[in-house]
This record gives structure tokens, sequence and C-alpha cells, in this order.
């Protein structure tokens, strides 16, 4: 099901918007990994009862933060929670939007930084181990569901996972989609422009046989129930089998504005045309760019980010629109916010 959103369709704003009056609280923490020297730096947001002054997460020049507590006791009761994958070179506080918008309406919301992938890691090694990516999320669910003194019971049949362009791929795969290497350096020959195909270029995850037999792998988690895409990448690789099969139900969103490297007919309306239809739900923002997904930009920030390495300033620039990028976020929010809750819904 296609739904096209033009820029002046605001409906289903005001289920998202931010509700001041609940306390969020938010941890961070290293989840240490001995055994595979991967250790992630984990943040979780989540519903609190908190009285105490809240403070901006994830504030900096660039970007516009949001208000939490930091260690604050949670809310009693079970919270679904939303694990958050971010895309390549991004980092936890990306999304950082979303998770204050959700954890106002009582979810449990944990991201981490992708070793390898992420702002301040850019190991070819670990970046190369691409299929550790949905591992990483696993790891994140057990530590939540495990300390429910700290952030709060999790509700076990709603835990679904949110991931922007390469964390769309990550999502994908740890919902039971299945990667073909083969397929998609087939289908890189044929359209070499995507940034989908640079970036798989750049992280080599398929160099060795091991390599690539893990990548094509079974990465499923099934305490996964739903998942969303937010103008993913890689999603060509995806075998058709496993997408008309994929067992739990998918949001699709797509960035509408005009793209060369990212073109919505060849990234995620392609995969929206191969998955269950009665499951899932595509929808594009046309005034939306790959880039809407990430925080609020600070007024002369693109400015900034252009002056010190031209071409950075990308980042905060959206489609051909008179909608703020803070607007376009909150019917995002809506979006995401409504889908899991129809996806859930007779779910305790």
């Amino acid at each position: 099901m296609k739904i096209a959103f033009g820029a002046l369709l605001l409906t289903c704003l005001t289920t998202v918007a931010l509700a001041e009056e609940s306390a969020v609280g938010f941890q961070s923490s290293t989840l240490a990994d001995a055994q595979n020297e991967r250790a992630l730096e984990m943040v979780v947001w989540y519903p609190s009862t908190t009285t105490a002054a809240a403070q901006l997460i994830g504030d900096d020049v660039v970007f516009v933060g949001a208000a939490a507590v930091r260690d604050a006791p949670p809310a009693a009761g079970k919270h679904p929670l939303l694990v958050l994958s971010h895309g390549y070179r991004g980092n936890w506080s990306n999304q950082i939007w979303l998770a204050s918008a959700l954890a106002h309406q009582g979810y449990i919301v944990a991201a981490i930084n992708h070793p390898g992938s992420t702002t301040h890691d850019r190991s070819p090694h670990a970046a190369a181990q691409l299929w550790q990516r949905p591992v990483d999320l696993s790891r994140v669910i057990d530590r939540v569901t495990a300390q429910p003194g700290k952030f709060g019971a999790v509700a076990h049949e709603r835990i679904a996972v949110v991931g922007h362009s390469l964390g769309g791929w990550t999502a994908l795969e740890i919902g039971g989609a299945r990667f073909d290497p083969d397929r998609f350096a087939q289908d890189c020959k044929a359209h070499p422009q995507l940034a989908s195909c640079s970036v798989y270029a750049q992280m080599n995850p398929a160099s060795t046989a091991p390599a690539k037999a893990a990548l094509a792998a079974d990465w499923r988690d099934k305490r996964v129930t739903a998942v969303v895409t937010l103008d993913l990448g890689l999603s060509r690789g995806m075998t058709d089998a496993s997408l008309a099969a994929l067992p739990v139900p998918a949001l699709v969103i797509a960035a509408g504005a005009p793209s060369r490297e990212l073109p919505a007919e060849l990234e995620s309306a392609n995969l929206a045309s191969r998955l269950p239809a009665a499951s899932s739900r595509y929808v594009e923002i046309s005034d939306a760019s790959h880039f809407t997904f990430l925080s609020v930009c600070k007024p002369g920030a693109q400015a900034m980010l252009e002056e010190e390495v031209p071409g950075d300033g990308i980042i905060c620039q959206d489609g051909d629109s008179a909608r703020e990028r803070g607007v376009i976020q909150q019917q995002v929010a809506s979006l995401i916010a409504q889908f899991l809750e129809s996806s859930h819904a007779g779910q305790p």
C-alpha cells in the first residue's frame, strides 16, 4: 500500500506533539564484548515520573537536542521497546527527535553506535563485519529486557526496530530478511550511481568466503515484532523470497525529494513492492530528503559545515518545501507510532 504525502498534508501530527508533561529518563552505558572486541555505546530513553529538572541530550553546535532527566527512575508498568539503528557514519543521537517523541508516549527507546560505521569509529575491520549490525541490536534487546529496574519493564510482545539508511537494512535483517551478496554485486553493475553501492564497496563486507557466508546468513531475532525503515539503502540485495515471506509487519518510509544517489523508486519503493501487501505499508514524503531523518540543524549550522568541509552542509538540507524539518519529523513520528499501535493491536 503506497501513500504519498504532499508538502502541506499535516494530518496525524497531533498524536505526537511533544507531551512535555510526561517526564523522560535517559541513561548511557557501554555493553562490553570481550569475545568479539565489539563494545557498544548504548543509550536509553524511557518513561519516568520524576520531577527533577531535565537537561538537553545530544545538543551540539550543529544539531538540536531533546530534554530528558539523566538516571531518572523508570515509570511503573510494562512498556513497548523500540530499538534504533543509525545510518553509515551516523550515531545514536541522529534520531533523538524520534526517541524523545516515542518515550513521551510510553516507549522505552534504545540506540547504539555500531562499531566501524559510526561517526567516531570508522575501523575498517569493524565496518566489514556488516552482519554484526543486527547482532548489535539483539544485544541491546538482551540488556534492556534484563534490567527493568533501570529502564522499566518491557512488554515482550511489543519490540520493534527502526533504522535509517544502512540502519534500515539492519532492521530488515533482524526482522527476517536475507541478503545475497552476489545479487547485490550484480545489481551495482547496473546501478553504480547508487550511494548504497559506494558505501558497500567502502565496507567490503564480502571479501572472504566466511564473511560472505555470514552476510548471507539468517540474523532474525524472533523477539522483534515489527520493523520500520527510513530511506534505507542496500535493500536491492535482499532476496525476493525472504522479503515476500517477511514474518513481521513493515513500514517503509521514503524521502521523496529527487536524488540521483538515493532515488525512492530504486530503493524504498523497490523494497516495498517486494514485501507482503497485507502486512506492509509504504509512505513517500515528497518534501523529505535523505537527511531529513537526522536531527534538526541549528541556524548557521549548514554554513559552518560547508566552511569546514565543502559538501557536508547537505546534511542540513531538506526537500523543496516550506515545511521545516521539525514539522516533517512530527509527521514521521506520528506515522511510526500509529503503525506500531496497529501492528501490535490486541497484544499486551
